[in-house]
């Protein structure tokens, strides 16, 4: 297995002998405008570049992962880019229609048992904020991947740290969670992904188990940044547990 940020919680997973590119996000810096009513009003989206061409990244590209379809995660540029006749998963029908309206032919549903190319995947709980916040942000996802030639690898998508990602975690026991860490927020409503206390949280629930914690320092409604969460995690003692990619970075398990 490898697994490499490209920015955000864009990433490039090869599991199984198949690449996956999971929530592309592949505008050029300043592309957008902020997202409103949230700190860092005067920078645009998305705050940083692109480690690699666009071309390097959709090089060899199997299919396609998209856990919901807000903008910083499947973006106009993404859909500009991707050949039309990639294949694509999505969390809901609703999604699927979306997709398909921008000309993409082979859209797929995931479930609880997708199987794909000799390859399990299973769409997971998530909760993308905590209250009321929810009607706004709306359905998101998350997905595991299962192969008997590689550990169960858990991509939580954009939740916080609640109880259907604690019962997906004891389901399936993963080796290896990803987590959007970046703690973003409006300046109303609370956290929209997980804090530093929910990563704590994940790592309670899984103690022998490598976090990797993506969506950091690349939208401007970014509230947690690396520096912090590092230093966090060595008070808390559970440092040597978790990895914080810088964008481009990739590590192999």
């Amino acid at each position: 297995m490898n697994i490499q940020l490209i920015r955000n919680a864009t990433l490039l997973v090869t599991y199984a002998g198949k690449k996956f590119l999971i929530d592309p996000m592949l505008a050029e810096k300043g592309a957008y405008p902020p997202f409103p009513d949230s700190p860092r009003q005067e920078e645009q989206n998305p705050l940083v570049d692109l480690p690699l061409p666009v071309e390097t990244i959709l090089q060899d590209v199997d299919a396609v992962l998209l856990t919901h379809l807000h903008l910083d995660h499947f973006d106009d540029a993404a859909k500009d880019a991707l050949p039309k006749d990639m294949k694509l998963f999505v969390q809901n029908d609703a999604d699927a229609e979306t997709v398909k309206e921008s000309g993409f032919r082979h859209v797929e549903v995931l479930t609880a048992h997708t199987e794909w190319q000799g390859i399990e995947l299973a769409k997971t709980k998530g909760e993308h904020g905590r209250g009321d916040i929810l009607t706004l942000t709306g359905e998101v996802c998350g997905v595991v991947f299962r192969h008997p030639s590689e550990e169960t690898l858990y991509v939580a998508g954009d939740t916080v740290w609640y109880e259907g990602v604690q019962e997906e975690i004891g389901r399936h026991a993963p080796g290896i969670i990803v987590v959007n860490g970046g703690d973003n927020q409006f300046n109303q409503g609370g956290s929209l992904v997980m804090s530093k206390e929910d990563i704590l949280e994940v790592h309670r629930a899984a103690p022998h188990t490598t976090i990797l914690s993506v969506h950091m320092e690349a939208v401007n409604h970014w509230m947690l940044s690396r520096e912090e969460l590092e230093r966090f995690a060595e008070e808390r003692g559970f440092h040597s547990h978790l990895l914080i990619p810088k964008d481009g970075e990739k590590y192999d398990f």
